[in-house]
């Protein structure tokens, strides 16, 4: 008896496996299953979330240790629905997602209108690419759009696909598949200019942004800054591009003003600035136009063209960041830069603006965390005030080793974002922080952490206020509305869903709630209480 022929379904999750997904994520509906049953005969496991959002989340955590793309699974209607806001995330921070929807087949729909709505109409604006899933093209529908979600730079590609279309049984073709291409370098009078501004160059600095990890640069990357003696900073998403205790790491730029009082001015004094893979959709606008390539030299290595107009180079290269900076580092010799010592003394600065010897407030909470954890602990970030003053504080020695929604910056991201990193490196220490305001939103997935087992940290910062927004509020001198809410025991809700729970008020119950955490046979909530106005003069 002669196997039965693959549904459309079983093409689309075989190409997936293929791309080195293992995990999918999403809460079904009767109009996915076949899709769910699709991707476990593959060899993908299906995880069920308790909403959409935090299911992307979730995958885009798994995609930041194993490289492949994230899968976020929904059905029709609302289900889709709730998956808008991480898919805008995906697309504004770079990360390839492949978005399965269920849709009623088109006959059914032109007499049907229950929960029936134009999936491909929503999804297209935020993502890379839409596709309806069709029996004989599945496969390579599939290969598109895990080759359109890699392809510079990442992000989400939708698949829309119908009930009867995905139990359909498809005879096999000749599989056919988009080949990588090449890096590309630059040549000519672009490349031998490039060279010989490097080259004259004394007051050298870098901006490395994503690109730098998509297109996996990292070690020419250290070659040349090294080589050159260029100090540099990153973007949220970059940071331990190299590790940040290198002698030529400045930290993270772009989201604190504090920060930049210290960084920007290192910005003016540069008669070169090389935007290394930089993408400026993280950095905020005091970093818009913050040189003038009519009077600063300035090299930009993208992985497309800049149509952003963030700002401008006097170089525009579109090609691999490796590739061109061997072609500019070939028969280039270094030498000293920044003779004055401008950029030592910044981080001097740096140091003072953020010490990490508060007796307690948010400081001594992410100074206490960085001390007790071991080297290798992966964190997450949620969006608000503790996200800043974290994003320049927590040390990292590998990329994405702090992983955080920097391009769309959603709140509740860094609860599921966490699941998704313990599941997929259960061996490692894993802790998210955030607001509390960011936890209510999605303290339902902790059901979703104790159902899966492991032990990761969630760390709660409770001053029962929107905190940025409230300093915001009180820098436009307006009266407090909309941002406090009611204290709640957050140690209590974890307790309650099935995990440890700690309420800590100062750096030695801290320490020892941190202690029991790693120790811990299951997830840990650590509700960390400080006061209002903590942050302060700090971020």
């Amino acid at each position: 008896m002669s196997d039965p022929l693959p549904r459309a379904a079983d093409l689309l999750a075989r190409r997936l496996y293929e791309a080195g997904c293992r995990h999918a994520f999403g809460m079904p509906g009767g109009e996915v299953l076949t899709l769910v049953d699709a991707l476990d005969k593959a060899g993908i496991a299906f995880h069920l979330a308790k909403h959409e959002n935090a299911a992307g989340f979730m995958a885009e955590g798994v995609h930041h240790r194993d490289g492949a793309p994230a899968i976020l699974l929904a059905t029709l209607g609302p289900g889709a629905m709730n998956g808008v806001n991480v898919v805008a995330n995906a697309l504004q921070d770079r990360v390839p997602m492949i978005v399965l929807t269920g849709c009623v087949d088109a006959d059914e729909a032109l007499t049907y209108t229950h929960q029936v709505m134009d999936h491909a109409q929503v999804f297209r604006p935020i993502t890379k690419g839409s596709f309806r899933l069709t029996a004989e093209g599945a496969d390579i529908i599939a290969d598109k759009a895990v080759s359109l979600a890699m392809q510079p730079r990442p992000g989400p590609v939708h698949i829309d696909v119908p009930i009867g279309v995905a139990d359909t049984p498809v005879r096999e073709t000749r599989r056919r598949r988009l080949t990588s291409a090449a890096p590309v370098a630059p040549g000519g009078t672009c490349l031998e200019t490039a060279r010989r501004w490097v080259a004259e160059a004394r007051r050298p600095l870098a901006v490395i942004g994503l690109d730098v990890l998509a297109d996996n640069s990292k070690c020419v990357l250290q070659a040349f800054l090294e080589h050159f003696e260029i100090p540099f900073v990153t973007t949220y998403k970059a940071k331990g591009i190299l590790p940040e205790d290198h002698r030529l790491c400045l930290g993270g730029a772009g989201l604190s003003p504090l920060a930049d009082s210290h960084l920007l001015p290192l910005v003016k004094a540069a008669d070169l600035i090389l935007c290394l893979g930089y993408d400026p959709i993280e950095m905020r606008p005091g970093w818009r136009e913050v040189w003038d390539p009519e009077n600063q030299r300035v090299i930009d290595i993208s992985a497309v063209v800049n149509d952003h107009y963030m700002h401008q180079a006097g170089i525009n290269i579109v090609a691999d960041t490796g590739a061109t900076l061997e072609a500019i580092a070939k028969g280039t010799p270094g030498h000293a830069t920044w003779p004055a010592g401008e950029p030592q003394a910044a981080r001097a600065a740096l140091a003072r603006a953020f010490p990490e010897d508060e007796v307690w407030g948010p400081a001594a909470i992410i100074a206490e965390a960085r001390a007790a954890l071991p080297a290798g602990t992966l964190a997450t970030a949620d969006s608000g005030a503790h996200r800043i003053l974290l994003s320049q504080m927590w040390r990292c020695d590998e990329p994405r080793g702090l992983i955080q929604s920097s391009g769309l910056c959603t709140m509740g991201c860094a609860l599921p974002m966490a699941i998704g990193l313990k599941l997929a490196a259960p061996d490692r220490p894993v802790i998210s922080f955030t607001g509390d305001a960011g936890f209510l939103m999605v303290a339902g997935e902790l059901s979703t952490a104790a159902e899966m087992g492991g032990n990761p940290i969630f760390l709660v910062f409770v001053d029962a206020s929107l905190s940025l927004i409230e300093l915001k509020q009180r820098g436009r001198q307006l009266p407090n509305r909309g941002v406090d809410f009611g204290h709640h025991d957050f140690a209590a809700i974890g307790r309650a869903f099935g995990g440890h729970g700690h309420t800590v008020r100062s750096r030695a119950e801290l320490r020892a709630a941190l202690e029991a955490a790693q120790a811990a046979d299951r997830f840990t909530v650590i509700a960390a209480e400080i006061a209002r106005g903590d942050y302060d003069g700090r971020i």
